[in-house]
């Protein structure tokens, strides 16, 4: 497709409009003959839970909008270990921060939906829709913010801190979603928890077991998590 070629129809692309992610996605961002564009140039995916959508230093050839599920990016490090850099949701962008080459690979934690683009042409698309490059901008910033609060986290917090913050920081997400801000949903494992948070798989359990004994959360069904005393869980964050 000519991405130079002006599009004057005013309705929403289908694929758009029962989008679930539409408001919170970087598309949310361009009106409806952009939409059209990308629609055009998008192909929908699916990856089940456990497939790798995508191999640290595979070539990259598509970026990727997340539209359903959540996704984990881990790097190995030269001796073999596994480094959990983060986990991606609903509304998420990935891929386009990477240069000719992925810098991680990217994993489906749950049945997971895209939107995938040619790199080559999102990038195109990028030039000529400056609302969409400030908006992937704005999200980078966050980015930033983010990676330096891990690497606080990583660096002076204790095990007890890491744990109760993570557990914060998905019920946070969740509610971005539209969930109840006292419920965490983990598709990840302990050890992904592990590796992401720079501990054990004993550490993370021990430290789990402790903050339901204390009543502080409740483990329910379905990999979920609920924040019974917020209060003393943001204690537990801050070393209180």
């Amino acid at each position: 497709m000519d991405l130079t070629t002006e599009i004057t129809s005013g309705a929403c692309p289908k694929v758009c409009s029962e989008c679930a992610a539409r408001e919170i996605s970087i598309c949310r961002v361009l009106p409806h003959p952009g939409l059209r564009q990308m629609a055009d140039v998008a192909a929908t995916k699916t990856y089940v839970a456990g497939e790798t959508i995508a191999f640290e230093d595979d070539s990259a050839h598509h970026v990727f909008n997340i539209t359903d599920g959540v996704v984990m990016l881990t790097r190995l490090l030269s001796d073999g270990r596994r480094q959990v850099l983060g986990f991606l949701f609903k509304g998420d962008f990935l891929g386009l921060a990477q240069g000719a080459e992925y810098g991680c690979s990217i994993h489906a934690l749950t049945t997971v939906r895209v939107c995938r683009f040619p790199t080559s042409v999102f990038r195109r698309f990028l030039l000529q829709t400056p609302e969409l490059e400030e908006e992937l901008l704005s999200r980078a910033s966050d980015e930033l913010r983010a990676a330096q609060t891990h690497i606080m986290l990583l660096g002076r917090k204790t095990a007890t801190e890491r744990v109760a913050s993570f557990l914060l920081y998905m019920a946070e997400r969740e509610a971005t979603l539209g969930g109840s801000p006292d419920l965490a949903f983990l598709p990840m494992t302990r050890a992904d928890i592990a590796d992401y948070l720079g501990l054990t798989t004993e550490t993370v359990s021990r430290v789990v077991s402790a903050l339901k004994r204390q009543r502080v959360i409740q483990l329910l069904p379905h990999s979920a998590v609920r924040i019974a005393d917020h209060a003393q869980l943001l204690n537990a964050s801050a070393g209180r």
